[in-house]
């Protein structure tokens, strides 16, 4: 299973969210978001797992933490490393619905490269989960989508934040994912706020809300 920070809440915990990190960064990158969430009033476990080291293409091969390699050409990453790391966070999906967790009390998260993995992995999942936060992403290979996604996640509630000016990711790609999310029948929630390939405040606090509704 992959190392994972794991913060746990002043009471037992029911509820967890799984946090995926974006290309070049490790699980600590998000653990700041805890308290800005403002969310203690709910029991939920935070686990931030760490990707696997890789080469990466775009890094000139040299290894970095990532969810996937990814080509300079391509505007998709590798089919057979989002796939492996999808099946990396089931396990921990499973790890938590053996701790008790129901699966309905279930969020994962992800940003750029982590909110690919997010929406792969809850999507074609055959438990049914509270929710995905994909922020700073896009949808990798959505006419597999529409033959692969299970039953038990159809509707799903889905926050989607992106940045106006994101240089990475362009915000019509995620705009792209948007449409084809609801065209399938999910719940998407979009907020795109004025900056790059980041998250702020705002955005944050529209997470929150957005936990809020689904827990």
């Amino acid at each position: 299973m992959l190392e994972h920070i794991t913060i746990e809440p002043e009471t037992p915990a029911d509820a967890s969210l799984i946090w995926l990190h974006g290309l070049g960064a490790d699980g600590h990158d998000f653990e700041p978001i805890v308290p800005e969430l403002g969310l203690s009033d709910i029991a939920i476990r935070y686990i931030f797992p760490h990707a696997p080291i890789r080469p990466v293409s775009i890094n000139n091969g040299d290894e970095m933490r990532a969810w996937y390699d990814f080509q300079f050409h391509s505007e998709r990453g590798s089919s057979d490393d989002v796939q492996a790391s999808a099946d990396q966070i089931r396990l921990i999906i499973d790890q938590q619905l053996d701790a008790g967790i129901q699966s309905h009390r279930i969020i994962l998260a992800g940003f750029s490269q982590g909110g690919v993995i997010a929406l792969h992995t809850a999507l074609r999942l055959q438990h049914r989960l509270a929710g995905v936060i994909a922020i700073s992403t896009y949808l990798h290979d959505p006419q597999g989508l529409e033959t692969e996604r299970h039953d038990e996640n159809l509707a799903l509630p889905i926050f989607m934040g992106h940045g106006q000016g994101d240089p990475m990711i362009p915000i019509m790609r995620a705009a792209t994912a948007r449409e084809n999310l609801i065209r399938l029948g999910y719940d998407v929630t979009w907020q795109d706020d004025p900056m790059g390939h980041q998250v702020c405040l705002e955005e944050i606090e529209d997470i929150a809300i957005f936990i809020r509704r689904i827990l």
